[in-house]
């Protein structure tokens, strides 16, 4: 029971089950880290993406981000030991439909990434198979990345029980597609869970008001990686608002220049 100081009513708190009880509060972790990664990753050569997963079916949540703390002091050492400087992370949770977890670690380097293989972070992870892929080509790894956790392959998402949600078609590489939930990954996330973790190095988005007319001057000629649009509607369906999201990438801009300054000296 809680007291609401507004009315001075005694109200039962509402518990939920799972995070996907509260869309809302998870909507807005995964927006969170997909700006934390974007204002990070800013030059795709210096970032390694590795995914971490068990053998066994673990699906303590508490005992993943301890093996994770774990093999980041051995990652660490492994660096070091290797000449390498170390690096900065980002480290997402992603539930799978049987109960089991994976992990995405997001490594950001000074310098180019190093030349990793991927037997040797088997090695340091000692809970299971792991996958090092590189994020060269992608203009919005934050939207890239968090697509993993929070969409299911329809497949996965049948086996799990989870029905709702839009079903679309995400393309491949082959050419081909595959059938996804969207959204209905965010439902297997137990509450009060933490969806992401940083190491300290890791800074946050800046966040700035100013009008349309200063931030495209801002922006320039940035290329436009993400757009969306949303009407807001009252009871009487009477469009009240339309907000719309924008994400531009200027740090390629910028890595474009200086490939080219780098080309005429």
């Amino acid at each position: 029971m809680y007291l609401d100081k507004r009315t001075g009513e005694v109200k039962e708190f509402r518990h939920t089950e799972n995070r996907g009880e509260a869309l809302a509060s998870v909507a807005q972790s995964l927006r969170n880290l997909r700006d934390i990664i974007n204002a990070n990753m800013t030059n795709p050569a210096r970032a390694l993406w590795v995914t971490l997963t068990y053998r066994a079916n673990m699906t303590d949540p508490t005992q993943l981000y301890e093996d994770y703390r774990r093999f980041w002091q051995r990652f660490r050492y492994y660096l070091d030991k290797q000449g390498q400087p170390s690096a900065e992370y980002i480290v997402a949770a992603e539930p799978q439909g049987r109960g089991a977890w994976h992990l995405h670690a997001l490594f950001l380097f000074p310098g180019k990434a190093p030349f990793i293989p991927n037997e040797d972070v088997a090695r340091l992870w000692g809970h299971g198979f792991t996958k090092t892929k590189s994020l060269q080509g992608i203009d919005n790894p934050g939207l890239y990345l968090t697509a993993y956790l929070g969409d299911m392959e329809l497949t996965e998402a049948v086996q799990a029980g989870v029905k709702r949600g839009r079903l679309e078609e995400k393309p491949v590489a082959g050419g081909t597609s595959k059938a996804v939930i969207k959204g209905a990954r965010l439902r297997l996330y137990p509450p009060g869970f933490n969806l992401y973790r940083t190491s300290r190095g890791i800074k946050r988005p800046e966040v700035r008001q100013m009008t349309e007319g200063e931030a495209q001057a801002e922006i320039g000629t940035a290329p436009l990686t993400y757009e969306k649009t949303i009407s807001v509607r009252d009871s009487d369906g009477e469009l009240r608002n339309i907000i719309n999201y924008r994400q531009y990438n200027r740090a390629r801009k910028e890595r474009a220049h200086e490939r080219n300054s780098e080309e005429e000296t």
